[in-house]
């Protein structure tokens, strides 16, 4: 039987869809696996130093709860995501709201940040991969990512992906 491996695609750049393929990845290299991400279009976004301007939307995603992170008990525990009207979310600055939101939640419940999950998967060995065919398109420097990404082709990916006993698309 071949040893364990995982590959990931991660092609969505938003702070919600930061938590799947790091927390993936840091939980498969913990059990022992050989871990493998690929980075590609909005995902590059998770690999910059500066991740501040990852934001939430809940604007055309209804199966975003929305409940408060302060207050009183019964009023944390109510999910106001389907009571509120979407062209609400139109509204501006709603997306930084929603973001507030999210990280405040993420702190109160004691989950780690997008940074310290990428640096347990740095610690793990996990092999992150950005595209550098996005990275040209989007206009990225090599310099604004963090260190230990490899800068490769989708070639490369496939390459990785071949050996992989598990492949995921987030």
């Amino acid at each position: 039987m071949a040893d364990p491996k995982l590959t990931i695609i991660a092609t969505k750049g938003t702070l919600d869809w930061a938590y799947p393929p790091f927390i993936l990845a840091s939980t498969a290299a913990a059990l022992g696996m050989e871990v493998c991400v690929f980075f590609t279009f909005y995902g590059l976004k998770l690999l910059l130093k500066d991740t501040s301007s990852l934001k939430v939307t809940p604007m055309g995603n209804p199966g975003m709860p929305m409940k408060m992170p302060f207050g009183p008990k019964w009023l944390q525990k109510v999910d106001f995501g389907p009571k509120v009207p979407n062209l609400m979310w139109s509204v501006p600055f709603m997306d930084d709201f929603a973001t507030s939101m999210m990280k405040k939640t993420i702190k109160n419940c004691g989950v780690a940040t997008i940074d310290e999950l990428r640096d347990l998967c740095k610690e793990a060995e996990v092999k992150m991969l950005a595209c550098q065919m996005t990275v040209e398109l989007f206009g990225f420097n090599q310099d604004e990512f963090i260190d230990g990404v490899d800068f490769v082709g989708a070639a490369t990916y496939f390459d990785e992906s071949s050996t992989a006993t598990q492949s995921l698309y987030i």
